[in-house]
This record gives structure tokens, sequence and C-alpha cells, in this order.
């Protein structure tokens, strides 16, 4: 005589309630025949996912080097704009260093005076509004042979 063996019962609500029996299923020898249509589709189908694949792993990296740019780009316009103001508070200070009334200053304190009349030689071709052009002159060169 078989017995049956009860693994769940679930009442419902007034209803009959649901019986399910446990039945054994071997399934161990079936044999699963290959099918050469369906493994061209899944190749295909694995060939398209791994395109996809590829093109979606392009455009992340595409993406986060946009990003990156984009970090690099405005760490290097702060880094201009640093140096932008250190160097109009270095020319101001280069400024306020070359004003005269701070040189004439300096020079009295170290007992400097100003040069008297003859002190101030101006040398030739020189103009006293400034630089005059000058031709370059060659002249002879002459060898001297050393004697041993």
């Amino acid at each position: 005589m078989a017995t049956i063996a009860v693994t769940n019962v679930r009442r419902t609500f007034g209803i009959t309630p649901e019986i399910y029996f446990h039945k054994p299923i071997d399934n161990s020898r079936l044999v699963r025949i290959e099918d050469p249509k369906k493994k061209r589709e899944m190749a295909i189908l694995m060939g398209v996912l791994g395109i996809l694949l590829a093109l979606f792993l392009v455009f992340c990296w595409q993406h986060y080097r946009a990003i990156e740019y984009g970090y690099r780009n405005e760490s290097l316009r702060q880094e201009r704009d640093q140096l932008m103001q250190a160097c109009r508070h270095l020319q101001l200070e280069e400024a306020q260093l070359r004003e005269p009334w701070r040189i004439d200053e300096l020079a009295h304190h170290m007992g400097l005076q100003a040069p008297v009349a003859g002190q101030v030689i101006r040398l030739e071709g020189t103009t006293p509004g400034g630089l005059a052009s000058m031709m370059a002159r060659a002249t002879a060169v002459s060898v001297i042979s050393a004697a041993r």
C-alpha cells in the first residue's frame, strides 16, 4: 500500500484547504539534445551584449575623463588667479620701491648727496635726453704672437 506524505497544508478563509503532495522526480536519465540554431542565437546575443558593454564602458570612460578635465581646468583657473594676484602685489611693491622720494630718503639716510657740477661724466654719443643711436665701429685687429 502506498503512503501519501502531506508536506504543506494551507487554510484559506473558509475555502477548502490546499494540499500539496510530495512526488520524487528523477531526471538523471534525461539527455539534453544540442540545438545548433539556439547555440548560434546565444552566440549572437552574447556578441551583441559584449559590443553594448564595450560601448557603455567607452561612454563611462569619456564621461569620467570629461569630469576630470573639468576639475583640472578649475584648479588651473584658481592657480592662475592666485598667480595674477601675486603678480599684481609684486608690481605694486616694485612701484612703491621705485618711488623717487623713497630712494632720495634712503640716499640721505646713508649719507649720500646729489652730484655736484663736474662729477657727472657723459659718455660720447649720448644726449642729455636719452641714448642716441650709434653706429658700431670696427677697429683694426692686431695679432700678437707669443715667443717661446
